[in-house]
């Protein structure tokens, strides 16, 4: 006999997220592996921009964190060879150096004690969208992760090596999740490195969506207390594991 067809959304989904919890299962990672699988799912999900872009997540150690090494693709990223650096870029672990333009991921940890993961990459088609100076439409619910959580930077400061870009992005960041940047790529800043790899993975989707509607007509956008709704359902740490665990094990096949 059916017990669940008089619930309301709300009871549903809370028990759904309580049975994700404890009948589902996800294997023990380091942060070191998280940090190389994020490289290699993300390279696998067209991220890859030669050696643009940076992968980065706090390390244990406070005022540090892990980041590739410079002169490697993301398709090279291992465990053991991502460097831990400070927030000044000086090595603590490993060999080689990090990208230069690793330093406004440190004005953005400064200024977001709530962000463990940052995601800086260049994908065709957010790049694409960047360089029609146009924020990222969301009215899709596969893409409901970024709703009301991308902000926009219209104005390119350049090539960022230096402090004032990132002064500029982590201010044009604030406190959302994710920001486009124009003539530059995707930025996200999540809680944890499962969150932070797939919505970058739903960035360049949604980003890739926009672009294929708008040359067909104008896009509707969504009713905004649904789009939470899914933005949240998404969003949940639990989901956000799996998601990451599925792309994971695709990645590790193709190895």
């Amino acid at each position: 006999m059916a017990d669940t067809l008089t619930l309301k959304k709300d009871e549903l989904i809370s028990r759904a997220q309580a049975d994700m919890q404890s009948k589902l299962s996800i294997p023990e990672r380091t942060l070191r592996e998280k940090v190389a699988l994020t490289c290699r799912i993300l390279f696998d999900g067209g991220h890859d921009s030669g050696l643009a872009g940076q992968i980065t997540a706090r390390a244990e150690e406070p005022g540090s964190y892990y980041t590739q090494r410079l002169g490697l693709g993301f398709d090279e990223i291992t465990a053991e060879n991502l460097l831990r650096v400070d927030e000044d870029l000086r090595v603590l672990d490993g060999d080689g150096m990090p990208n230069p333009a690793n330093r406004f991921h440190s004005w953005i940890y400064r200024a977001r004690p709530d962000v463990r993961c940052v995601i800086h990459t260049h994908p065709f088609h957010a790049a694409t969208l960047a360089m029609l100076e146009v924020p990222l439409v969301v009215s899709h619910m596969d893409t409901c992760v970024l709703y009301d959580d991308c902000a926009f930077l219209k104005k390119w400061p350049g090539v960022p090596v230096g402090n004032e870009e990132g002064e500029i992005i982590s201010a044009a960041l604030g406190s959302k999740r994710a920001i486009l940047l124009a003539h530059h790529g995707l930025l996200v800043a999540a809680a944890s490195v499962e969150e932070a790899c797939v919505m970058a993975l739903l960035f360049e989707r949604a980003a890739k969506m926009q672009l294929a509607a708008m040359s067909a007509g104008a896009i509707r956008p969504l009713p905004e207390a649904l789009a939470q709704e899914a933005h949240d359902w998404i969003l949940t740490p639990r989901r956000s594991q799996l998601t990451f665990e599925y792309y994971a094990r695709r990645a590790l096949r193709g190895a």
